[in-house]
């Protein structure tokens, strides 16, 4: 049996049984991929600013790095190079034009009692939207599920220890107090604006995962017009 083969029925092997993030570790012909905006860079460091200010009444969570910040249209998943190209591809025929985002407030995902995810509100011109659906539509002729809830963006900030960072509600989720004392020094405050920026162009992006947490980078950009 030739190694080809014994490599092919192995790496079915490992699929079947492993973690998808840790099956693309030994099959480097896989990318992690997904859709996303990139933030001005002065609205990133106002968010910087502001997560410094507050991430000491919230320790155990796990926190943003300030390139890791970005507004995700679309999460696709792991994927050979031979579909990376398709997509691609597909991505570069989407016509929409430039549009403003707003970035302000914050909240909590699922509810704040039983918070797994702090975020920063968005808010924008249809321009997002409409983005964000021909993305799914374009990408459903390749084979690439559409979500299955609503639109809904937002930039997450940190993360509950051990939580999933998926808005909905999930069977496991519970009262914690991971976020209260951060909660009450926001009720105490006011609102933040981080401010608004016009939309020009769009990215794909590989997530690579290591014990330190994802790193990003944008493997394609593709103009809004």
């Amino acid at each position: 049996m030739s190694n080809i083969i014994l490599r092919n029925i192995l790496l079915r092997a490992l699929h079947a049984v492993m973690e998808p993030h840790l099956f693309a570790i030994l099959d480097p012909g896989n990318m992690r991929i997904f859709v996303a905006l990139d933030l001005d860079e002065e609205i990133r460091k106002r968010i910087q600013l502001f997560v410094d200010e507050v991430r000491g009444l919230a320790p155990n969570a796990r926190w943003i790095t300030p390139e890791s910040l970005h507004i995700t249209l679309k999460f696709i998943g792991e994927k050979p190079d031979a579909s990376v190209k398709q997509i691609d591809g597909a991505l570069g025929q989407l016509a929409v034009t430039p549009f403003r985002v707003t970035f302000s407030g914050t909240g909590f995902f699922p509810t704040p009692r039983a918070a797994r995810v702090f975020w920063a509100g968005i808010e924008a011109e249809p321009g997002l939207s409409e983005l964000a659906q021909k993305i799914g539509h374009s990408l459903a002729n390749l084979g690439i599920p559409k979500e299955d809830r609503a639109f809904s963006p937002h930039l997450t900030l940190a993360r509950a220890s051990g939580g999933s960072g998926a808005p909905g509600w999930r069977k496991r989720d519970k009262p914690n107090r991971q976020f209260v004392d951060l909660q009450q020094k926001l009720q105490q405050s006011p609102p933040p604006n981080f401010g608004t920026m016009t939309a020009q162009e769009f990215f794909l992006y590989r997530s690579q995962l290591s014990p330190k947490g994802s790193r990003y980078t944008k493997i394609a950009h593709y103009r809004l017009s």
